[in-house]
């Protein structure tokens, strides 16, 4: 199939609908009469924006997010903003099917209506980036920017975004460090269209840095800091934010969400096919894929705090980092780990080592080697060196228990004492984590070949 005919026919399934605008409008009026209404019975000076994919109309069907930035004045203090703006977001998700209070830099409302999932943050009504006082600040500056120079592309963007999507490549959470939206609408920008874009495939990670905006001439001093800064930290690549030269919008983007972009780019131009957009996902057994290896799966299962992934799932992350350290520093071998809410993955080599510890100590004609000789049991000299020999624990969950029982391995704070009273599973998982399991043990989730 011709790419062009294959990407009209791609089209016709993300591309919103006639009646989801009209939804979407309807929304969106019903969101702007509440804003007017609360803001007032509260005395605030508050200016309303809808940003995001679908101000910009760079959405696919069925993707309903709606972002609505109640925007305070300059001088506002900013535990003022935080207080009032808190307070304002609420009064208006009580007219809606319900809320919750969620946190990023400040805290924020995230309520629920007519299937729409609309985010109330509050922020300041910045002009340009030197008014920037918080991170969300951006996002009125984002939006009037791509409005400004997506020029008519819109489909293009929706086709990066599915792309993106389907090869596992999309989100720039900090748990998935992917392509965000905004890159995506940036790069169809700089590039010109999908097809574009994924043909500098290998271009953009060779020039690395890419400047909308063109700070490098008009701000150079402050975007060469942002180049230097990004490159001293490994990113794949350097996106100097068009609205802000101190930013890389590429800073959450791994080098193995990068990967899959790049190696599926390749492919797709080769032989373009509708499952790079519509992946059909086949799952097989993971104790089968365990036979095939050879090797053990490790499960903590524990109850996490209520607080939202962008808290949790990196506190989960070091926590199974800190793990997989002590685990090989007790003389096993981590092979991979993964995790979710309420799991940690560790593939080790085997289950169980020697059941002693052979341990080089000092020259045992010093001082510290008659506090060594002291110190332990059994003692031998080999050249001028002493060694002991230490009983250890051998089956692998005893030695993990200990770990956890110690408290000694680095965590998150927030779940530390979650993870210390996990159950552990070996070479099994529940019916839930199955799924998780295979996609783990065959390393589907970065596979490129």
């Amino acid at each position: 199939m011709m790419a062009m005919e294959l990407l009209s026919q791609v089209l016709e399934r993300i591309k919103p609908r006639e009646e989801d605008y009209k939804e979407l409008n309807e929304v969106r009026l019903y969101l702007l009469e509440l804003v007017k209404s609360s803001s007032e019975e509260l005395g605030l000076e508050v200016k309303p924006y809808f940003v995001g994919s679908l101000e910009k109309d760079t959405f696919l069907r069925g993707d309903h997010d709606i972002d609505l930035f109640l925007a305070f004045p300059l001088d506002t203090p900013l535990e003022e903003l935080r207080e009032k703006g808190l307070e304002l977001a609420k009064r208006i998700a009580e007219d809606l099917d319900r809320y919750e209070v969620a946190y990023a830099e400040h805290p924020y409302v995230r309520a629920y209506y007519k299937g729409f999932q609309v985010d109330l943050v509050p922020c300041y009504d910045v002009r340009d980036w030197r008014d920037v006082r918080t991170a969300v600040d951006r996002s009125i500056l984002h939006t009037r920017w791509v409005l400004e120079n997506l020029d008519g592309r819109n489909d293009e963007v929706r086709l990066l975004k599915k792309f993106l999507k389907g090869i596992n490549a999309y989100g720039s959470e900090i748990y998935v460090r992917g392509f965000s939206g905004y890159l995506a609408e940036i790069l169809v920008i700089k590039f010109g269209s999908f097809l574009e874009v994924l043909e500098k495939h290998d271009f953009m990670l060779r020039q690395k840095v890419i400047d909308p905006g063109n700070w490098l001439k008009r701000e150079p001093e402050i975007a060469m800091k942002t180049v230097k800064r990004e490159i001293g930290e490994d990113k794949p690549l350097i996106v100097i934010d068009p609205i802000d030269p101190r930013r890389n919008v590429a800073a959450n983007l791994s080098w193995e969400r990068y990967g899959l972009f790049y190696f599926n780019a390749k492919k797709f131009l080769e032989s373009p096919s509708l499952n790079y957009f519509f992946p059909k996902v086949t799952v097989g057994n993971y104790l089968e894929e365990l036979r095939r290896k050879g090797t053990h799966l490790l499960t903590l299962l524990f109850n996490p705090p209520d607080i939202v992934d962008d808290l949790l799932l990196p506190q989960v992350e070091k926590t199974a980092k800190g793990l997989a350290r002590q685990l090989e520093l007790e003389g096993f071998k981590v092979l991979g780990i993964d995790y979710g809410r309420n799991f940690i993955f560790l593939e080790v080599d085997r289950l169980e080592r020697p059941k002693v510890s052979i341990k080089r100590g000092p020259l045992y004609f010093s001082s510290h080697g008659l506090r060594f000789y002291a110190r332990n049991e059994r003692v031998w000299i080999e050249g001028k060196d002493l060694y002991s020999e230490k009983s250890v624990e051998g089956w692998i969950v005893d030695v993990v228990e200990k770990i956890l029982k110690s408290g000694m391995f680095s965590a998150g704070k927030q779940i530390k004492k979650a993870v210390e009273e996990a159950d552990i599973l070996v070479d099994y998982v529940p019916r839930s984590l199955r799924k998780d399991a295979y996609v783990f043990l065959s390393r589907m989730k970065f596979r490129v070949k």
